[in-house]
């Protein structure tokens, strides 16, 4: 069996509310991934615009963020892609939101402050799935 090593080329949207956040984990990413894309949206709904555009391969969002919440832009992307890869990275760890994206699907629900370790390996599983 070849295993193919995993090209650098894939892309993600990145959806958070906080600016500079966006920003600097997009960076981050960039840096860790630099054949990729990332695209950021301020909010579920620009999140969504951009999903039906450019098809990312992997989307990472808050959950409660204005206009449209993450959890409500999930299951419209849901809608239009069933198998969607989704990382969760939000400021709450509540039974509720994590039973709601249960039922969505998604890979990894990282609670903020932001470990980058865990966050690359939620991206690699992610990859995974896409590549393989």
């Amino acid at each position: 069996m070849i295993v193919e090593p995993l090209t650098n080329a894939f892309t993600i949207l990145l959806v958070e509310d906080d600016n500079m956040v966006c920003f600097s984990i997009s960076r981050i990413l960039e840096k860790e991934y630099p054949g990729s894309t990332v695209y950021c949206a301020e909010n579920g709904l620009i999140g969504l615009e951009l999903f039906r555009i450019h098809s990312p391969d992997i989307v990472i969002t808050d959950i409660n963020m204005p206009v449209m919440s993450g959890l409500e832009m999930a299951a419209e992307i849901q809608l239009i892609r069933s198998d969607a890869k989704f990382i969760v990275v939000s400021g709450y760890c509540d039974k509720d939101h994590l039973d709601s994206f249960n039922k969505i699907g998604f890979v990894e629900y990282i609670v903020k402050p932001l470990d980058f370790n865990r966050l690359f390996a939620a991206i690699e599983k992610c990859r995974v799935g896409i590549t393989g």
